[in-house]
């Protein structure tokens, strides 16, 4: 398969690069800096702003992993701002979207972003990706799915095993080399069209 990941130089999108490129896929990266993290086909610099020009990645790939996070308004309005552009663009490729944990439900009322427990510095990023996961679930004529990770991401080890669940968490933790290794997963199986999962070791 011809894969793409935006974002392919941050902690996901390496990690989804490799996983990728070790399972023999062509893969290229995108990102602001357009450096290669080491294992793609071919490195690029992407905006994810210019919405023609991301529409152009899905499009010309079998596949499209969306790992970018902006934040540089402190805000995350320029997140909310992509995502909707490249909604009203309707790329006609499949993509998977890296979504955020703190949209997962808590409870049938209350998503982790509003529990008392849940960090107060994520909670604008947890805010806007709620908005981002709305806005794909009330779009029409997109080959999308989203994949969140555990309330815990973070470098690891990589098992090759997860456990899988919707909506809800699936577990407390999971390192970003078995995260990768579920975003492949779905890039080759399609298994979530349309919908939101997330992932646990």
């Amino acid at each position: 398969m011809k894969i793409a990941v935006i974002g392919g130089t941050g902690m996901v999108g390496s990690r989804t690069v490799a996983e990728a490129s070790d399972r023999g896929h062509e893969v290229d990266s995108y990102s602001r800096s357009g450096k290669n993290p080491g294992s793609a086909r071919a490195a690029y610099a992407l905006d994810t702003a210019d919405t023609a020009a991301t529409v152009e990645v899905i499009d010309q790939h079998d596949v499209t992993v969306i790992a970018t996070v902006n934040g540089r308004t402190g805000d995350y309005a320029q997140d909310i701002e992509n995502h909707r552009a490249l909604i009203a663009a309707r790329p006609q490729g499949r993509f998977v979207v890296v979504g955020g944990a703190g949209a997962l439900s808590a409870d049938e009322n209350t998503m982790l972003k509003d529990t008392e427990a849940f960090p107060a510095e994520y909670k604008k990023e947890a805010d806007a990706f709620a908005l981002v996961f709305r806005d794909y679930v009330d779009s029409e004529g997109l080959n999308w799915s989203m994949l969140a990770p555990a309330p815990v991401i973070a470098p690891g080890e990589r098992t090759g095993t997860y456990k899988e669940a919707l909506d809800v968490p699936a577990g407390d933790s999971i390192s970003a080399e078995d995260f990768a290794v579920a975003l492949v997963d779905e890039a080759e199986n399609a298994r979530h069209t349309g919908e939101r999962f997330t992932v646990a070791n």
